[in-house]
């Protein structure tokens, strides 16, 4: 078969199919690092043991997260308004979580307290408007009229809190929600952080703010939130020990029933390392026993139902070790993914019956016997009636924003400038021996000790003549389950003969061929021969589509794949640099297609892969080492706050720059 390079471009393998290795791998990994964790819950037997696992849960959390800011100082807390509706009066407060960054929030009190009352803490899902969404004032509305106070926060990033709203321009440079939280919680991964110690310590001062309220019993502070909601009440679950009962909902599933949905997720839900240190779903639930824990959960979620089932049943039997079985209690609904009326009225009852001791609000009785209590049927009626306010009546500050607002504002990206200044301070204060050795052991864990090598055992296809060059397709295992691939350029006239051998990375490998063509001939011309490696998940390697975004989009196929890898604690980075080093093996093997000398050249974001093999290149194999355009530090990435969404996650190795940043490397 004849090709050109158009067709090179089109190539596809018909001996092994490798477009699913990626994502097999990946799960794989998962899977047996999920089911070891079973098996270490399941041997948990006793009460002392269930707080040792909780304590290393806890831990684990928290460091994969970079603890929690070190901050516990003046709330500097200030009521902007006050609106009265039916039943309650709804106060707009505003506090600081740490000096210059403030967070609006709404507190609905019902009437007559006549005493300090128990309070519920809701946490929002991720509505762009925040606590000022119609779904969630109804839901609020609904919790107090069942006699609880109720204390809604906006999020980092949604409501009145966006990151990247322009006061100048009067608009979003990067829309709430989502968007928002992935564009600065990338870069919290490599400082070792993540954007979820953001959302977790706005909580742990919002119950300090609860606590300083002379109407509310800090002995009797609840929390509940849907979807992102779900996510940072469990985070308060395991974290914050002043929580007194908790109603997660539309988030309590299993990791692995996740893993196979297909979906990916927002940066404050992705916890490095926690799977690969055993940790799931359940440990979130054990955290809690046997406080009052009510699940709430939509039949027809994205996140699998199945998952939530299998974890409340697995989770059971630590409430039952306290004699208090009915404490965990999983409540679900015939609907998709919201906070639907029947959890809010699910959610009033059980924190009135858990947290104000009504007689009326036996919801677990009542889902046992098939029944709905009394106020269960009250509440979720009250809530199909509920009018919300106008996003402006709720507002705390004038223009619907504190970027604006408060003179000097800061969030996550002010903080993660000031993580990259405090690394460098750290890093410079070592000797230049010290922090290499550090950097190098760093890496080599990083990168080396998750791999499981094999013989390449290549397979090569001769090509024919492409553009004036013999070319070959090449093939070999980079590791167990993963192969890499590569077309090979020499020059006709000595196709045979022993040549420098250039390995060349660049974004799309064998994918982007014809505007380098003209590289890769002035390379031949010079004697050499010519590379172009496909490392895993692109060119011929390509992944299938796991989802319907495009396969280099936010939320995309190597998006999921990249924070599935951050779970277990790898990354599609360390994959990529172990891929290039691999390929100087392939290059170097003794044969007759061997190189005489090996060179490695990077290009684009993919230099990366080549600066950091090369620090692991100890026996010197490779001659010459260069790197073309592309990023030269990754401090110099944090300059740019609106950086491309394409592709972000393959060049991120959590925690680096705890250690090097790339000129340190040489």
């Amino acid at each position: 078969m004849e090709y050109n390079v158009n067709d090179l471009e089109q190539f596809s393998l018909n001996i092994y199919d490798v477009k699913d290795q990626l994502k097999q791998h990946v799960y794989k990994r998962s899977a047996e690092a999920l089911a070891a964790g079973d098996l270490a819950r399941d041997a948990v037997q006793t009460q002392e043991e269930l707080e040792r696992r909780r304590l290393a849960a806890r831990e684990a959390f928290l460091d994969g997260i970079g603890g929690l800011p070190e901050y516990g100082g003046p709330l500097n807390a200030a009521i902007a308004g006050e609106l009265r509706i039916e039943g309650m009066r709804i106060e707009k407060v505003v506090y600081e979580s740490r000096p210059g960054t403030h967070v609006t929030a709404s507190m609905y009190i019902p009437d007559g307290l006549t005493e300090p009352s128990a309070a519920v803490l809701f946490v929002c899902g991720h509505f762009e408007n925040g606590r000022l969404a119609p779904n969630y004032q109804a839901v609020c509305q609904t919790i107090a009229a069942a006699g609880l106070i109720v204390f809604a926060v906006d999020p980092v990033g949604q409501g009145e809190r966006a990151t990247y709203f322009d006061p100048a321009a009067g608009k979003m440079l990067v829309p709430r929600s989502t968007s928002d939280h992935e564009q600065v919680g990338a870069q919290c991964w490599p400082l070792g952080d993540g954007l979820a110690r953001y959302f977790l310590h706005d909580v742990t001062r919002a119950v300090d703010y609860l606590n300083t309220r002379p109407e509310i019993d800090p002995r009797r502070i609840g929390i509940t939130g849907n979807s992102g909601g779900g996510l940072q009440t469990t985070m308060a679950m395991l974290a914050e020990p002043r929580i007194a009962a908790a109603a997660p909902a539309t988030f309590v599933m299993s990791r692995e029933s996740y893993l196979y949905a297909g979906q990916a997720q927002d940066a404050e839900q992705i916890w490095p390392g926690m799977s690969a240190k055993g940790f799931d779903h359940e440990d979130l639930l054990m955290a809690m026993a046997p406080k009052p824990v009510l699940v709430l959960a939509a039949q027809y979620d994205f996140f699998p139902i199945e998952g939530t089932r299998r974890t409340v049943e697995r989770t059971k039997r630590f409430w039952e070790m306290y004699g208090k079985p009915e404490q965990l209690v999983l409540f679900e609904d015939r609907c998709t993914h919201m906070y639907s009326n029947r959890m809010a009225g699910a959610a009033g009852a059980f924190f009135a019956e858990h947290l104000l001791g009504a007689e009326n609000a036996r919801l677990a009785d009542a889902i046992r016997g098939g029944a709905e209590s009394g106020l269960f049927s009250r509440l979720t009626t009250y809530f199909s009636l509920v009018v919300p306010l106008a996003e402006s009546e709720l507002a705390c500050t004038s223009g619907g924003q504190v970027r604006g607002h408060y003179a000097g504002e800061r969030g996550p990206c002010e903080e993660n400038a000031d993580r990259v200044r405090e690394l460098e301070r750290l890093r410079s204060e070592m000797s230049e021996e010290e922090r290499k050795r550090r950097a190098l052991e760093w890496l080599e864990r990083t990168v080396l000790a998750n791999r499981k090598p094999r013989e390449l055992n290549p397979r090569h296809l001769p090509l024919g003549i492409v553009d004036g060059l013999t070319a070959e397709s090449w093939l070999w295992w980079s590791q167990e389950g993963i192969f890499n691939h590569a077309f090979v350029f020499r020059d006709e006239k000595s196709a045979d003969s022993k040549k420098p051998m250039v390995i060349a990375v660049w974004e799309r490998g064998t994918r982007e061929l014809a505007s380098r063509m003209n590289w890769i001939k002035e390379t031949v011309a010079a004697g050499k021969a010519v590379m172009v490696l496909d490392v895993s998940g692109e060119g011929v390697v390509t992944a299938n589509a796991i989802c319907p975004r495009g396969m280099y989009d936010r939320f995309g196929t190597l998006h999921k794949l990249a924070t599935d890898l951050f779970f277990i604690g790898d990354s599609i980075a360390a994959i990529r640099t172990f891929d290039v080093l691999r390929a100087v093996d392939m290059a170097a093997l003794p044969n007759h297609i061997a190189a005489e000398t090996i060179e490695v050249y990077g290009e684009g974001k993919f230099n990366l892969y080549v600066r950091l093999a090369k620090a692991l290149d100890r026996d010197r194999r490779v001659a010459a080492w260069s790197a073309g355009s592309g990023m030269q530090s990754v401090a110099e990435w944090y300059e740019d706050l609106y950086y491309s969404e394409i592709d972000v996650l393959g060049t991120v190795l959590p925690g680096m720059l705890r250690y090097f940043d790339l000129p340190e490397l040489g």
